[in-house]
């Protein structure tokens, strides 16, 4: 009968353990700006398109010695000033992991960067729950409010005629598929406990 009980208990052990890592394994890893990077003359605004970012996910930012990726507020975002930035980075590969839910503001602080539109917001989801159907909510903050109209400022793209309709659509969104295939996982490792607790 001892046996019996320790073995319930390794079993329920590992149940938990999977449990807890599942979310974590769910997280996505963003490359701000995909092959692109961390540049110049790229519509951040049209990346974030589509895509969900969950609390645990990290953005990651490529870029080169005369950029920075300064983390601000929203009227840092809004005005292009790092003055009272929370966060500061130049080291060409800054990971920034998602760690709590709302919005985030990113600009480079290289003078003339930042307002020629290299600058990003993220609205930040909790990791658990449904995910909607719609894409994420970054649309209220990610145009600046200085520019009416227009989504992007025109030196965004510097040598296309028709800019940001002619950009392909964005990949499908891997976040939203690690939250169903989560629940899926903690179903499953619920009935199988439950099962090996009886018979044991």
């Amino acid at each position: 009968m001892a046996d019996s009980d320790v073995s319930r208990m390794a079993v329920t052990a590992v149940i938990l353990l999977v449990l807890v890592a599942v979310p974590a394994a769910m997280a996505v890893d963003y490359t701000v700006g995909d092959a692109s990077g961390w540049t110049q003359g790229f519509d951040y605004t049209t990346w974030v398109r589509g895509k969900t970012f969950r609390v645990g996910d990290v953005l990651e930012f490529i870029y080169g010695g005369t950029h920075t990726v300064d983390v601000v507020n929203k009227d840092g975002y809004d005005n292009c000033d790092a003055s009272n930035s929370l966060q500061s980075s130049s080291d060409g590969d800054t990971k920034i992991p998602l760690n709590a839910t709302g919005p985030m503001y990113f600009i480079c602080a290289t003078p003339g960067h930042c307002s020629g539109g290299m600058k990003l917001a993220v609205t930040v989801q909790a990791s658990s729950g449904p995910t909607p159907g719609t894409p994420s909510a970054p649309r209220s903050p990610s145009p600046p409010s200085s520019t009416p109209g227009s989504p992007s400022p025109p030196s965004s793209t510097p040598g296309s005629p028709g800019s940001p309709p002619a950009r392909t659509p964005p990949a499908p969104n891997a976040a939203s598929r690690g939250g169903l295939m989560s629940y899926a996982v903690m179903g499953g490792s619920m009935v199988l406990g439950y099962g090996v607790w009886i018979m044991g």
